[in-house]
């Protein structure tokens, strides 16, 4: 599978803040479902960035040096009126979830990544997302 490596505290906020637009200095064709990859540098400046946008502040402690989620490239865009757009092109981000950590080398650009079972985790993971939810009264009422 496609594997993109995004720095953190960045990837986290693909994952855990909305960020919508990954920001790169080259456009691409590439849609559908990417692999998120940490790699071993930390932007520590953008925790601050990100805390501003998004009201949350990233851990300090986040994994280095593997796929950390998977997210859904939809568009390519030299515009756009997100507050996560900034660079020369940006990525339209949909979709963001979540893997476990799996260790693996990085790479620039897009790069293929065997991380075993993937497949059965995503799709476990649109199963459950796909179920309706009971709300937790709606559950005692049964």
């Amino acid at each position: 599978m496609l594997a993109l490596s995004i720095q953190n505290p960045w990837a986290w906020a693909i994952l855990y803040c909305g960020k919508d637009i990954e920001n790169r200095s080259w456009s691409t064709r590439v849609r559908g479902s990417v692999l998120i990859h940490v790699g071993k540098k930390f932007d520590v400046g953008g925790i601050r960035d990100i805390g501003y946008i998004c009201g949350k502040t990233p851990p300090r402690d986040l994994p280095t040096g593997g796929i950390v989620g998977v997210v859904d490239i939809v568009g390519c865009v030299n515009k756009s009126d997100s507050q996560w757009f900034f660079g020369e092109w940006g990525f339209v981000l949909s979709n963001a979830r979540p893997l476990p950590f799996f260790p693996c080398r990085g790479s620039l650009g897009f790069f293929d990544v065997n991380y075993p079972g993937v497949q059965e985790i995503l799709k476990n993971h649109d199963a459950n997302a796909q179920q309706p939810q009971q709300s937790s009264a709606a559950a005692l009422a049964v």
